[in-house]
């Protein structure tokens, strides 16, 4: 396969305009094109995804459609039961850094099946899972968090949310573990 660098600027131009695209149209011109090093495929028949400039750009896009909640603000939520906590950490990270106290109710939904327990129109749906749903998603320090509660937006999930700094935050704001 031949492929062509380009930078990110040209490659978004290629991805979201008619430029992108083969003479007739329908089939896309992208094969061959890259962005520092990562080759896109082309694939006919399927809109583009959006292409970010690394990690941390994809990670501040995802947090622009949440209103995140420091672990006090999270934890008055689970309190008064206007939410539901969600902890999203490998067992093996569970059982290094702590977990949130049992009598908060949290949730162990690992991240690998997340958007499958809480999409309300999924066989593998929780009873929780609902569009109306207030997920309170926490990871350990704050960042997989963002993205999972992105993704339950993106999936209908309005209200989902994560807390900023995670598990780590809300052992330190003083919140209550076991």
């Amino acid at each position: 396969m031949v492929t062509t660098a380009v930078s990110p600027a040209m490659l978004q131009t290629l991805l979201f305009t008619n430029r992108g695209r083969g003479a007739n149209g329908s089939e896309a011109a992208l094969s061959g094109v890259h962005s520092g090093g990562a080759t896109l495929p082309a694939v006919l028949g399927r809109a583009p995804a959006p292409v970010y400039d690394g990690v941390d750009d994809l990670l501040a896009d995802a947090r622009t459609r949440l209103e995140r909640l420091s672990p006090r603000a999270a934890f008055q939520e689970v309190l008064h039961r206007r939410g539901l906590l969600v902890d999203i950490r490998p067992d093996a990270q569970r059982t290094a850094e702590g977990v949130v106290h049992p009598s908060l109710g949290p949730l162990v939904v690992e991240r690998n099946v997340l958007e499958w327990r809480f999409d309300p129109r999924h066989e593998a749906r929780l009873p929780q899972a609902g569009f109306d749903t207030r997920v309170i998603v926490l990871c350990q320090e704050g960042y997989t968090s963002s993205l999972a509660a992105d993704a339950l937006v993106r999936l209908g999930v309005v209200r989902a949310t994560d807390v900023v700094g995670g598990f780590a935050a809300w052992r330190g704001a003083g919140m209550p573990v076991a």
